[in-house]
């Protein structure tokens, strides 16, 4: 499930990023950022593990920091997570045609339909849809590698270079490995399925850190194929691979989109459920009427979308989520998940490196 939210639109900036920031660079701050992201998981699901009932981001701000954290997450979490929908529902036509050829509307219908079905299941279900999506998806990373592996140019790693400018990697790296939003459903998946609880750390280190390991050999096969890396890796190998590797790209752009699709979805319905106090029902109708919506009223730009909530949302959220940590902390001091000494010590660097997220994306 993690894994799944994880790897979605933001793996195929990355190609163009690194190409433009130094690729020794970018590949070391995506597993620099996956183990940040660990600690954040981390401290997620300490706060959902500490605290009675079922609740999500908006919910545990309101809980923890009154009414000001209460409207603060909800223009920084359910906001952010409506428009992150909404910038799925733009690419996935593009992905689509890949495979299937045929008109954008119909794309856009079948991709809405399949997605907004699979978001009103329960948490078992999508973890079991989960697991053979992701497995669809890192089977297609690794044919995408070994295709590109023999043709890698090595001399691509002498460019490491780090000034002010190569900040510009931290937006789209941020976006590309957040999964945030899902770690309760997480925790749920866990509760539901009477699954001990010792095995949740295991499974959030491990779901935070192969989509980083996918991203890297995904990243190092289309730079090594394309003459010119295009800003949707895609673009750039029309012309120069085979058209079966093209289609193997739409069915991975496809799979990975539908996949976090869901998640975000889930946990959006979630939080109109909990902390809303919305019925199932008309949970259900907002998250999945809202995004096609959006999109008639012409949001449509996904670069801009993209950028802006790597930039900004990611690392205001994350900042509120360690402030509502740092109050349950205090009010809820057992603890037996997490050790509380080494949270309080990484803090300060966790909020160090969002906030300079943060301020670039300000002043850039």
């Amino acid at each position: 499930m993690l894994a799944g939210t994880i790897i979605g639109a933001g793996i195929f900036s990355l190609p163009f990023v690194f190409k433009n920031y130094g690729l020794l660079a970018g590949i070391t701050s995506l597993f620099i950022f996956s183990l940040v992201y660990a600690l954040v998981y981390f401290i997620y699901a300490d706060i959902v593990l500490r605290t009675e009932g079922e609740h999500r981001f908006v919910g545990y701000s309101k809980i923890y920091l009154g009414k000001t954290g209460f409207w603060a997450a909800v223009v920084i979490g359910l906001v952010q997570l409506l428009l992150v929908l909404t910038v799925y529902l733009i690419l996935a036509p593009s992905f689509i045609g890949l495979i299937f050829g045929g008109s954008h509307l119909s794309h856009l219908l079948f991709f809405w339909i399949l997605s907004s079905i699979l978001v009103l299941m329960n948490n078992k279900n999508v973890a079991l849809s989960e697991f053979f999506i992701v497995s669809g998806i890192i089977l297609i990373i690794f044919v995408v590698f070994c295709f590109g592996a023999g043709k890698l140019n090595f001399s691509a790693f002498s460019d490491f270079k780090f000034n002010l400018n190569s900040l510009g990697v931290i937006g789209p790296v941020l976006f590309a490995l957040s999964g945030v939003m899902t770690i309760p459903e997480v925790v749920a998946y866990f509760k539901e399925s009477s699954s001990p609880l010792k095995f949740l750390k295991r499974s959030l280190l491990l779901g935070g850190f192969l989509p980083a390991l996918g991203y890297g050999a995904f990243v190092l096969g289309i730079i090594a194929l394309s003459k010119t890396v295009s800003a949707d890796s895609v673009t750039g190998l029309i012309g120069q691979s085979p058209q079966w590797l093209i289609i193997f790209l739409g069915v991975l752009g496809f799979l990975s989109l539908v996949s976090s699709y869901v998640l975000v979805g889930l946990n959006t319905r979630h939080i109109l459920e909990y902390d809303f106090s919305f019925s199932p029902s008309l949970a259900g109708f907002f998250v999945v009427s809202i995004p096609p919506i959006l999109y008639l009223l012409g949001m449509r730009n996904f670069t801009e979308a993209v950028s802006f909530t790597g930039s900004v949302f990611i690392p205001l959220e994350i900042i509120l989520l360690i402030f509502i940590w740092l109050r349950a902390n205090k009010i809820r001091p057992t603890n037996d998940f997490f050790n509380s000494d080494f949270t309080k010590a990484t803090l300060p660097f966790l909020l160090g490196i969002f906030l300079i997220a943060l301020v670039y994306a300000i002043i850039k």
